[in-house]
């Protein structure tokens, strides 16, 4: 057991997985997160090939089973708002889907006998001295620790502090994001529908909780600021993005106001040269975000267990840990990257040609070849970093 402490901001999905693996490698971790306790809702994230290993051997694939959200077909509406095809629910939901905010709880369960969480706080500077890096927090007092670590998102405090503003590493792909819970007037019973008008997708689902619908839209929107905005303001913005858009959007938008659980964003990536500068290094979507079908989420957690890994392999040295740590983590950031780019074109494309065009990709899959085509892709992400034990870590 070492006497380093660590400090990882973000308790989302990356930070407590940093804490897990970093308890284990003898490390005392502090995690602070703006939020005042972790985030419900979100919406679903999948798991595939290593990354099943990876939960596996966290000790947590058997709570994840028990929260998954088992979902069936999805059924896709053509422009006149009938069903025009339906997508096996195998070709979304990979070896096991659960919602983002599920998983961030159980995370949270997992470690908080060993972790000390900060809710309500937030990281504001960062000093590194010879032995340490100084931080200072928006409401706690100053506190000195060995290493930080940024796993708190696109919008990273962290790497503000460390590596400069967020303008020169994020890069927008014209389109946002938002997801939220409302009343399931429509019945569906672990299935989903999606709908198209041009620059406008809508997906809806129920699953574990019979009487929710699980609403995820994604829309044209070059130039426009989300995550700034305060929650009124983003439901008014999300009500005039889809006003006049047809089938059951309107019922769906009347649930907004309700709607405890709101996330809107732009689909964006972030890009940088190097993911740490001295004792502070980036984690996740703060260094590496790929946007939708990126497999960033199960990308992340194995990046938490490499970092980890490699501080134990090379007995604390940060320096060396850091560089092998990007050197494993960089080529399947960079194909998680190449896969999330096209993801806002792929669920809201632009132009009624270009969703006939989508839907009769859509159709394809439920053909053998196609389909199997398909499954390479998405695994191709999931699959991109090998799972590996580090002997230091293999003790519960």
């Amino acid at each position: 057991m070492t006497d380093k402490t660590v400090l990882v901001s973000g308790a989302g999905i990356a930070g407590p997985s940093a804490a897990h693996w970093l308890h284990r490698g003898g490390y005392r971790v502090t995690v602070v997160e703006s939020a005042p306790a972790p985030r419900p809702g979100g919406q679903a994230v999948d798991f595939r090939g290593e990354q099943v290993k990876l939960l596996a051997a966290m000790g947590v694939l058997d709570e994840v089973r028990r929260y998954e959200t088992a979902m069936g077909d999805q059924t896709v509406l053509g422009l006149d708002g009938r069903p025009a095809l339906t997508v096996p629910g195998a070709a979304w939901s990979g070896e096991v889907e659960i919602l983002r905010g599920d998983l961030a709880r159980i995370l949270h369960e997992h470690t908080a006998a060993h972790t000390e969480y900060v809710f309500g706080d937030r990281v504001t500077s960062l000093t590194e001295t010879a032995d340490g890096v100084e931080v200072t927090f928006s409401r706690g007092p100053s506190r000195k620790f060995d290493l930080v670590v940024g796993a708190d998102g696109v919008h990273s405090g962290v790497r503000a502090a460390a590596f400069g503003p967020e303008r020169d590493f994020r890069r927008d792909l014209g389109f946002g994001i938002a997801g939220f819970t409302a009343p399931n007037h429509l019945g569906l019973d672990y299935t989903s529908v999606m709908y198209n008008e041009p620059g406008r997708g809508l997906s809806v689902g129920s699953h574990r909780l019979p009487g929710k619908l699980h609403v995820n839209l994604v829309f044209a929107a070059d130039d426009i600021e989300f995550h700034r905005r305060t929650p009124g303001e983003q439901r008014a913005l999300l009500a005039q993005l889809f006003a006049g858009t047809g089938w059951e959007t309107p019922k769906l938008l009347d649930a907004l106001p309700a709607a405890d659980d709101l996330y809107v964003d732009s689909i964006s990536q972030i890009h940088l040269d190097r993911w740490s500068r001295g004792r502070v290094v980036l984690l996740g979507d703060a260094a590496w975000c790929a946007g939708p079908g990126g497999s960033g989420t199960g990308l992340a957690m194995m990046g938490a267990q490499v970092l980890a890994g490699e501080l134990t392999a090379a007995g604390g040295d940060h320096v060396t840990a850091f560089a092998k740590y990007e050197q494993r983590l960089r080529k399947p950031a960079t194909v998680g990257q190449k896969n999330g780019k096209g993801s806002g074109n792929f669920l809201a494309p632009r132009t009624a040609a270009k969703i006939r065009s989508r839907n009769r990709a859509y159709r394809m899959l439920s053909t053998r070849v196609f389909g199997s085509i398909f499954t390479w892709m998405t695994d191709r992400a999931a699959n991109a970093l090998e799972y590996r034990e580090y002997p230091a870590l293999t003790a519960a």
